[in-house]
């Protein structure tokens, strides 16, 4: 996409896994609706939850862990407690050490995305905070929900 051209809502069936989110009346900013930043918190639970679930991921144990160095979320509709939503993630790309989530925030039942965007996790050794290359476990996992 040009830095010109109008990004479009993506499709449910764009999406390889969801995962449910209650919205909470603290997500709601002054204007009514969720904010912004509440997004992005919704992208990393979606992704690590997915992670945790597929068994690559212990939060407190990996050696390994994904550090966000890139994101950004267009939105085209606004959600506002109490709605749930259902946020779908797959995978764009896998590099040597990094991979491109992808993220679409649906209204349950929608079928067109309220709000999408993508981060990008580079994983280093938990310790030293060094690139590391993706372990096959964890690419088996991302292949799962990979597209194209």
């Amino acid at each position: 996409m040009s830095e010109n051209s109008k990004p479009t809502p993506g499709r449910r069936a764009d999406y390889r896994h969801f995962h449910p989110i209650q919205t909470r009346w603290m997500d709601n900013d002054v204007y009514g609706h969720v904010n912004n930043v509440v997004y992005y918190s919704w992208f990393d639970t979606a992704v690590n939850h997915y992670l945790v679930a597929a068994g690559v991921l212990d939060i407190e144990r990996s050696p390994v862990i994904g550090l966000v160095i890139e994101t950004r979320c267009n939105y085209f509709a606004s959600i506002a407690f109490p709605e749930q939503v259902e946020v779908g993630v797959r995978v764009a790309h896998v590099g040597r050490s990094s991979v491109r989530y992808e993220i679409g925030i649906f209204k349950a039942g929608d079928e067109t995305a309220a709000a999408q965007g993508h981060f990008v996790h580079v994983y280093v050794d938990r310790a030293s905070r060094r690139p590391v290359e993706i372990a096959a476990a964890m690419r088996k996992a991302l292949g799962a929900i990979a597209v194209g």
